[in-house]
């Protein structure tokens, strides 16, 4: 194989880089949430849950009144979130909203799971920010450190098992394991 070093950027290539993708006023929100979140979200009592839903939707969250968000998880643009009715996000999750992040009813997220809606176009050689959304049906379950890429649509009723990578979408009522994240198995509802 015959491999070319690469050509030293260009002075376009670099400013692109240098330019942030940011604007003004998502840069300010940002710092605001920064700081709200490390005070008056993260240092409530674990069983302040009403308090923690007022102060995401003050910086533009959709959260259901049944829902509970756990005061160790960080959440990065909370205006491009939402969490449906009876769902659950437990300590230490990170949700990267750089890009919409849906949540359906009754789903949980486990501790240290990383819902991640932001990314770079690495084929071009400035990197520029995407913001690809990340649905989650109804009845999910994603499991302890779990990680959920990018344009991920996740069905209802699946379940992303603990430590797992989705990268592509996963069908309703399904188990997966592994990186990558594999169906292994059909998850059966009571109810079906």
């Amino acid at each position: 194989m015959n491999h070319q070093p690469p050509a030293t950027p260009s002075s376009e290539t670099l400013r692109a880089r240098r330019a942030s993708p940011y604007s003004t006023r998502e840069k300010i929100g940002r710092l605001m949430w920064a700081a709200t979140q490390a005070t008056l979200f993260r240092c409530s009592f674990h069983n302040f849950y009403g308090w923690r839903r007022t102060l995401l939707r003050v910086f533009g969250a959709q959260v259901h009144a049944s829902a509970n968000v756990r005061r160790t998880v960080l959440i990065e643009c909370p205006w491009n979130l939402t969490i449906g009715a009876d769902s659950s996000i437990g300590d230490r999750a990170i949700l990267y909203c750089l890009g919409t992040v849906t949540i359906g009813e009754r789903v949980t997220v486990s501790q240290g799971a990383h819902l991640c809606a932001g990314t770079h176009d690495h084929r071009l050689s400035s990197m520029p920010l995407v913001r690809p959304p990340i649905q989650i049906g109804d009845d999910v379950w994603i499991a302890a450190d779990a990680f959920v890429g990018p344009k991920v649509t996740i069905g209802k009723g699946a379940l992303l098992g603990a430590r797992a990578v989705a990268f592509q979408d996963l069908a309703p009522w399904t188990i997966y394991l592994g990186n990558p994240a594999s169906a292994v198995r059909e998850r059966v509802h009571e109810s079906r």
